[in-house]
């Protein structure tokens, strides 16, 4: 087969990936990872430029003529910036992201859309240096580039400045012999006929989700350890390797946290909903009608586009808001205009819809207050108010975060994705799965942002899907509050 640099990095964190790949691959879970590769895309043409004027070359599916096409300018430049210069060594073939060439001397720089230097960026961009010092070429410095966390945009882009520039090629030099004999076990790998027997663990999670856990997973007995929410992962793949893995021999084990325990005991033994009634009365004591239930939505901008912003800030673009008073509810809502700044107009419409003093709940409000808090410090006109807001937060979360109410169907989890349909399995109104196009957080940032390429008609579409699926997070709260004092009531 041939050894590209981002197969090489698959083989470095799990040979087999490869292998399913090759043989295997009906087995795979697919996972939308279209946001990933758009961003990385971005990233990776801005960063083109970052060295003044590029030669690019173009992709195409005959991998040698990118080769070849790399060579005619080498041969022809002698100092020059060539983007997606491709090199073929043996079986072995990388596209190097920059390649900066003087004379007979030359630069790697392998770009990434993370803020930080991780270790598979490093078999990456040694990769490359191995390819191309193994064809005779003089590299003299290896870099990874990725975006600097720090960076605030006022003004034109700077994009020396969004850019951070890592020098790895001491790394780069020690890791060619190991880079050698992984390209020789990946080989030999790969020459078997059988399906390899392989271990799960951390690796498996870790630097990329393998999109092939399920299916290594599966052959483990149910319910097992994988299950238990909360719990840090290395422990449970811990008591796998140990043959301590499933629920019975979790119950056996009382020196557990008590809520993984729990977890188990309910699952296992199918018990009644746990209520603790006193302190549940104790929490809803601490609100006062009206009640107003906030809920943001948020998208991230690795290239920040607006004054203020930082690479992956979240961005507010849209809000629900229902409000609950002497037993009638009221819905308001907000959701900005494509390819604007929201922040301002979002921040405007809040204060107006909120007023000072009144008690306001979110799920997991720790994000709601974050968000208020960079509008407050964005907007010094409006931080009085937005403070307030911020103040009178309170969490609706904390019954079930704390066990307060609990049922099987929970599975250990508080988050409201557990909690809405444990409380209310059938309830169609209550289903995300019923929602058009837009069912989570993720499909939310998604969709707004890719609303000022589409049509007028198709953008009315997709605001309508998008105000729907925010209202019925909020509505769900309103939801959740009624059932806590109906618990209490009876």
């Amino acid at each position: 087969m041939n050894l590209s640099k981002s197969k090489y990095c698959q083989g470095v964190q799990c040979k087999k990936i490869l292998w399913l790949e090759e043989n295997k691959k009906e087995v795979k879970e697919e996972g939308s990872n279209d946001s990933l590769l758009e961003t990385g895309n971005q990233v990776g043409l801005l960063a083109k430029s970052l060295f003044g004027n590029y030669i690019d070359i173009k992709y195409q599916d005959d991998l040698h003529q990118m080769v070849e096409d790399t060579q005619k300018i080498i041969a022809k430049e002698e100092v020059c910036n060539i983007t997606e210069a491709s090199f073929f060594y043996e079986n072995n073939f990388c596209s190097v992201d920059i390649l900066r060439k003087n004379k007979d001397q030359y630069e790697i720089y392998e770009v990434k859309s993370s803020t930080t230097l991780k270790d598979i960026y490093l078999e990456d961009a040694s990769y490359q240096y191995y390819v191309l010092t193994s064809l005779g070429y003089d590299v003299r410095k290896v870099c990874v580039v990725h975006i600097n966390k720090k960076y605030v945009r006022q003004g034109e882009l700077e994009i020396e400045k969004l850019f951070q520039i890592e020098d790895i090629t001491e790394i780069a030099k020690n890791k060619k012999k190991e880079i050698q004999a992984n390209i020789k076990d990946i080989e030999d790998y790969m020459k078997r006929m059988e399906e390899p027997e392989e271990e799960i663990g951390l690796h498996c999670l870790s630097p990329y989700l393998c999109p092939y856990f399920t299916y290594c997973s599966s052959t483990l007995d149910q319910p097992n350890v994988l299950s238990i929410a909360g719990m840090r992962d290395d422990k449970k793949f811990e008591r796998i390797k140990n043959n301590t893995y499933r629920y019975q021999d979790l119950e056996k084990d009382r020196s557990l946290n008590p809520k993984y325990l729990e977890q188990v005991d309910f699952s296992l033994h199918n018990r009644p909903p746990k209520l603790e009634v006193d302190k549940i009365k104790e929490f809803l004591d601490t609100l006062t009608e009206p009640i107003y239930f906030l809920d943001f939505e948020t998208y991230q901008q690795v290239i920040p586009e607006y004054d203020g912003v930082s690479p992956y800030d979240r961005i507010p673009f849209q809000y629900s808001l229902h409000s609950l008073e002497k037993g009638r509810l009221y819905h308001k809502e907000f959701l900005g205009e494509a390819g604007n700044d929201p922040r301002r107009s979002l921040a405007e419409q809040l204060v107006k819809d909120i007023p000072e003093d009144v008690c306001v709940l979110a799920y997991n409000m720790s994000f709601e207050k974050s968000v208020i808090a960079s509008l407050a410090k964005n907007y010094p006109d409006l931080r009085k108010h937005l403070l307030k807001i911020r103040d009178h937060i309170q969490d609706l979360m904390i019954p079930f975060q704390k066990r307060y109410y609990y049922v099987k169907e929970m599975e250990g989890s508080f988050s409201i994705k557990y909690v809405l349909p444990a409380l209310f399995p059938d309830d169609p109104s209550l289903n995300y799965h019923n929602l058009e196009e837009v069912h989570n957080g993720v499909e939310a940032m998604n969709a707004f942002q890719e609303l000022s390429q589409l049509s007028l008609e198709e953008q009315e579409k997709k605001r309508k899907h998008l105000l729907k699926y925010c209202e019925l997070d909020t509505f769900a709260m309103v939801k959740i509050y009624q059932k806590l004092l109906t618990v209490v009531s009876k």
